[in-house]
């Protein structure tokens, strides 16, 4: 928790408060439904939090944007995302039904009126948002074909909308087929041996007619 402030020190207390309450609701639901690995719920906040929060470092949504979040999981990297941009809509999706439930319950205990979380795959989705958002669920060209027509066309960010992906390694290879895509590693961010390999690639989409 201590990262979390270091690292973003113009929190509000209510901002610091519900991340600070993240950790004892996370526990409380893993024990019931697991959806953080059982060596990882204790580095809740560096592995987890905090890593969600690097894609802020490398772009900062603006009020009224709209992000979707797939393969959320337990609700990341949304959760803490939506809890850094309370004038953000955010839109969490993943296969699993007890996943959405925990991050549904999670969004509830914190107050969170700018999360919707449903059961979905994206290609299901019919909305069209100004950031995509993930946490490696899969590799890049599988996850273009998921959301490639799910982006805005106005744009309003520094960033053109797209994909914000959190990635870990060397993605030479993965990205070979697309020269748009840029890395930031978030080493030059977060201190920390974890984020030594850690990236946020950004791939712009167009908008599809």
């Amino acid at each position: 928790m201590q990262d979390i402030v270091k690292y973003f020190p113009n929190l509000t207390e209510d901002q610091v408060s519900k991340f600070r309450e993240l950790e004892v609701l996370y526990k409380d639901w893993n024990a019931k439904i697991n959806v953080i690995s059982r060596k990882d719920i204790d580095e809740l906040y560096e592995k987890h939090v905090l890593h969600s929060l690097g894609i802020a470092k490398i772009q900062e949504f603006k009020p009224g944007s709209k992000i979707m979040d797939v393969g959320t999981g337990g609700g990341f990297p949304g959760i803490p995302l939506a809890i850094l941009y309370p004038e953000v809509d955010f839109y969490l999706i993943d296969v699993i039904a007890k996943k959405i439930r925990v991050v549904n319950e999670v969004a509830t205990a914190l107050g969170l009126h700018n999360v919707k979380a449903e059961q979905m795959r994206a290609e299901n989705v019919k909305e069209e948002f100004d950031f995509i958002v993930s946490r490696a669920v899969t590799n890049m060209p599988d996850f273009v074909k998921w959301v490639k027509d799910k982006v805005k066309k106005k744009q309003n960010h520094e960033l053109k909308n797209g994909i914000l992906y959190l990635k870990g390694g060397d993605l030479t290879e993965e990205l070979q087929d697309f020269p748009k895509a840029t890395q930031y590693d978030l080493s030059d961010y977060f201190k920390t041996e974890f984020f030594e390999t850690k990236k946020v690639v950004h791939l712009p989409l167009k908008y599809k007619v």
